[in-house]
Parts: structure tokens; C-alpha cells; sequence
């Protein structure tokens, strides 16, 4: 009875005209921010701060609109990804891996549509979850020391590798690319460079965004240029834009598991939705099993990464409410505007303050609906960008990322930076090395050796504390089996298949 009562405190203020304009325009610029490379939420809602306190918004109106904002970009960072294989943001990496086959195949409408439904179930799932579970679930978050994250982070890899390539050694070096990669710049334990080459721009490290839109945008450039557009799915023609019923039927019970498995990596201080969509594809790939087709443009491929990085990005909003701890790096930024506007979020913000919580609470669960209503119309425009010559398209893109890197920092260093990924991921593609696990190593990287170093502080040097608790083990044994598996599961695959004329197959 408490949570109906909190819920109509919540309404109340949320269905306020005002209120609710803030959501739908948070919504919309959202979306806009999240389609947009090189953007992304953490960065799209830390630009729109400041109108928050041009409009002279009061405490809940600000943390509507830009929570508002930070579930748009959630959605938005799909649509680049499926129709031209540029994640919008790092939560949306996976989604390129089927989106963007099935884009090419002409089924662009059809994989918008059902991502953005996806990304609804997600996302109104982890709010209900938010509004239910927020204080118990965020006690889950002690059971995970440095140990037990240090192996989830090498889980993410071992198993990151087994789906992103046909060659694990490729898959590990990419991986180690990525890690070497993040650890450059000033040592935050010794104060000691490293691998900078004395050159002062590479102290604070390379920035995320610039490697990502590096390594996808202004290589997929390179390649189209090399291909003159051909393998691309700019100009293809695309069938009439309908509602994949089929498709959403199909995958119900993935869009519930990867939002399940979503939320809990969410609420975990760190993860994030990055990790939610790294392991709710995981776990969906594992499931299908080799004959899924992930890969090649498979709809469950596309439900799962979406759905788990939208429950990630509602579960990251639960240790920062009730704790205080950021989730993810948005949420780092909302605690940062809570702080600003005197609101310490804690154990006791749901009693001192209900009239944001509940009030934030009730404007999500209003935002998924407007979201959802919002994009699935709109995927008739959406798909119209690849009917954009390419001589207008590449340049556009180009554009975009270089105005979007350039106005994060103003630094024309992450300009020749963004190039030399760009080369690089050229490259890497060119020898059929995997960019996913370079992406992934310089996302996770710093966390992973934070959490090694707390690890080895705690236990002055033993190497066994690694596996010091049932969680940790498991890690590892998933991790481990995650790396191995693939090789046999590869050798099944290439076994030669009987064709059916050659006689009847048990």
C-alpha cells in the first residue's frame, strides 16, 4: 500500500503539464543525442545541464528532464548502429553486430521497429524494477568486492572474444589492445606517465569517445571509400516499413531474460549498460546456441543487447538513489546535478524527499511510453537516411563526428587521435581482427586494474584472493569455459554436413 500511495505522490507530479513537457522534449533530444555519434548519454546529459539551471528548474523538473534525456539517448544509440554500423554510444556496440546485417539485407525498418520495442520492455521493466526492488536490490552490491569484479570484467572478455571472431588469438589480442590502450596516461597510484611518449595531450588518457567513433565512424568511411559503397547498406532499397510481429513474438522471452540480466548488471556500481548489453547477448548467443545465427543479422541478436542495455541504464538509477554510488558514468552525472541542486541521494532520500523519487519514478514509467510512441512512427524517417546519396551521407557523418569530438574537449589532438583509430580500425578489420574487444578493453580496462590493485591491497599480495568467494569462482569457471568452448563448438560447425540428396539424415 506504501508504493501505491508513493506512486500517486509520483503521478501528481509527474502528469503536471510542465512536468510532463519536460519529459516528452527530454525524450525527444535524447533520441536525437543517442543517434548521433560520438555523443552518447553521459556526455549528451552533461551538455544539457546547464539548461537546467537557465530555466530556473527546481529539483524534480530537472531530474525528470534529464533523466528524460539519458532513457532518449538509451533508445537513440540504436539507430546508427543499424543503419550504418556506428554505435551512437558504447551501450549500443552489440546492437551493430545483427542490426547492421539485417540493415544490409533491407530489413532496416524491421530491425528498428523491433529494437525499439525491445528497448521498451527494457527499459519498463527496470523502472518497475526501480519502483519495487530499488532498497533490497541495492544490497547486492556488497556481495561484489574487488575479486568478484575482476573476474566479471575477464568473464566480459573470455566470452566477448568467443562470439566477436573466428579466431580466439585474434579475439585475445584484440582484447590486449584495447587494455594497453587504457592504460595510458598519468598512474593514478604512482602519479608515474605511462606509455605517453612525454607527450603532455596523452596524461589524462585516451578519451572512450574518440576511440570509438575512431574505430567505427571513420572506418566504415575508409571502407566505403575502398569499396566504392558496395558490402554497405547505404542505398539499398529497403522493403515497406511494418511491424515485425513475428519477430517480437519470437523473441518475448529474450527481451525478459536480457532485461533481467540487464538490471542486475546495472545496479552493480561501475557496470553500467555497457555490460548489460555485453552479457545479455552473451547470454542469448549461448542459449541459441551455434545454430542461432547471431552474427548475421539475427532478431534475437538484436532484442537482447537492446532490452539489457536499457534495464542497465534503470538499474544504474538504484545504487545512485539509495546509495549514493554512481551505477554508470550518466548517473554519475545526475549525482553530480543532485549535489548541485542540495539533494544527497542515500537510504534516506525516499523518505525525506518522495516527492522526487516518486516523482522521477512516474515520469520514467510516463517517458517509456512517449519514447516508444515517439520512435516507432518515426522509423519512416529514420530509414530514409539510407536513402541519402553517399556523397552527401559520408561527409554528413564525417562532419558529425569530427564537430562531436571536437566540441568535448576543443583539443585538435582527439582530431588526429579519431584519425589514427580510424586507420587503426581499418587495419584491424582488413586482418579480420575484432574491434569489439578493443572497445571493450579500453571501456573496462581502468575498472579491471583498479579493482586487481584493491584486490592485491586487501590481501597483501596473495594472488589467491582472485578466488576467494563462490561468486569469484564462478566468474572464473564461466570465463574459462566462455574462452574454450568456442573452439570445439567451431570444429562441430566445419564438420561436413551430408546433403539431403545423398540419402536420408538422422
Amino acid at each position: 500500500m506504501d508504493i501505491l500511495a508513493n506512486l500517486a505522490i509520483g503521478f501528481g507530479v509527474a502528469l503536471s503539464p510542465y512536468t510532463l513537457f519536460l519529459a516528452v522534449c527530454g525524450c525527444f533530444l535524447g533520441t536525437i543525442i543517442g543517434a548521433l555519434p560520438g555523443l552518447g548519454p553521459s556526455n549528451g546529459v552533461a551538455i544539457l545541464i546547464p539548461i537546467t539551471f537557465t530555466l530556473g528548474l527546481d529539483a524534480t523538473s530537472a531530474l525528470v528532464l534529464m533523466t528524460s534525456v539519458y532513457y532518449g539517448a538509451m533508445y537513440g544509440g540504436r539507430i546508427s548502429s543499424i543503419l550504418l554500423n556506428i554505435p551512437g554510444d558504447e551501450p549500443a556496440l552489440m546492437t551493430t553486430l545483427d542490426g547492421y546485417p539485417m540493415a544490409k539485407s533491407g530489413r532496416a525498418g524491421d530491425a528498428l521497429v523491433l529494437s525499439g520495442v525491445a528497448s521498451f520492455v527494457g527499459a519498463l521493466l527496470a523502472t518497475i524494477g526501480l519502483m519495487l526492488l530499488a532498497p533490497s536490490l541495492a544490497r547486492v552490491a556488497f556481495l561484489f568486492g574487488p575479486a568478484e569484479y575482476f573476474a566479471l570484467y575477464l568473464l566480459a572478455f573470455c566470452t566477448l572474444g568467443g562470439m566477436a571472431s573466428n579466431n580466439q588469438a585474434k579475439a585475445a589480442l584484440a582484447a590486449c589492445i584495447g587494455l594497453g590502450i587504457a592504460m595510458i596516461g598519468v598512474d593514478s597510484s604512482s602519479g608515474l606517465p605511462r606509455l605517453t611518449g612525454g607527450n603532455l595531450h596523452l596524461y589524462d588518457g585516451i578519451d572512450f569517445l574518440v576511440a570509438i567513433v575512431g574505430l567505427f565512424a571513420i572506418a566504415e568511411i575508409f571502407f566505403f571509400i575502398e569499396s566504392h559503397g558496395k558490402g554497405s547498406s547505404i542505398g539499398i532499397k529497403l522493403d515497406k516499413v511494418t511491424i515485425p510481429w513475428k519477430d517480437i513474438m519470437a523473441t518475448k522471452w529474450t527481451m525478459l531474460r536480457a532485461s533481467g540480466v540487464g538490471f542486475i548488471a546495472g545496479i552493480l556500481p561501475g557496470a553500467g549498460a555497457s555490460l548489460g548489453s555485453f552479457l545479455a547477448y552473451m547470454t542469448e548467443k549461448s542459449i541459441a546456441g551455434p545454430n542461432g545465427g547471431f552474427g548475421k543479422g539475427a532478431a534475437k541478436g538484436i532484442a537482447a543487447p537492446e532490452a539489457g542495455n536499457n534495464s542497465a541504464a534503470g538499474g544504474a538509477l538504484v545504487p545512485m538513489l539509495t546509495l549514493g554510488v554512481p551505477g554508470s558514468g550518466t548517473t554519475a552525472v545526475l549525482l553530480a546535478l543532485l549535489m548541485t541542486l542540495n539533494i544527497t541521494p542515500g537510504p534516506t532520500l525516499f523518505s525525506e524527499r518522495p516527492e522526487v523519487v516518486w516523482g522521477l519514478i512516474a515520469s520514467l514509467l510516463i517517458a517509456n511510453f512517449v519514447l516508444l510512441a515517439m520512435n516507432v512512427p518515426m522509423v519512416k524517417i529514420f530509414v530514409r537516411i539510407l536513402m541519402v546519396p553517399a556523397w552527401v551521407l559520408l561527409p554528413g557523418v564525417t562532419m558529425i563526428s569530427f564537430v562531436g569530438i571536437y566540441s568535448l574537449s576543443g583539443s585538435y589532438f582527439d582530431l588526429l587521435l579519431m584519425i589514427g583509430f580510424g586507420v587503426l580500425g581499418y587495419f584491424l578489420r582488413k586482418l579480420d581482427v575484432p574491434t569489439v574487444p578493443v572497445i571493450l578493453g579500453i571501456l573496462l580496462g581502468g575498472n579491471m586494474e583498479d579493482a586487481l590493485r584493491r584486490a592485491m591491497t586487501l590481501s597483501d599480495g596473495d594472488p589467491m584472493y582472485l578466488f576467494s568467494s563462490p561468486i569469484a569462482i564462478g566468474f572464473w569457471i564461466a570465463a574459462i569455459a566462455g574462452f574454450v568452448a568456442p573452439m570445439f563448438l567451431r570444429g562441430v560447425l566445419k564438420k561436413p554436413q551430408k546433403h539431403p540428396t545423398d540419402g536420408p539424415i538422422d
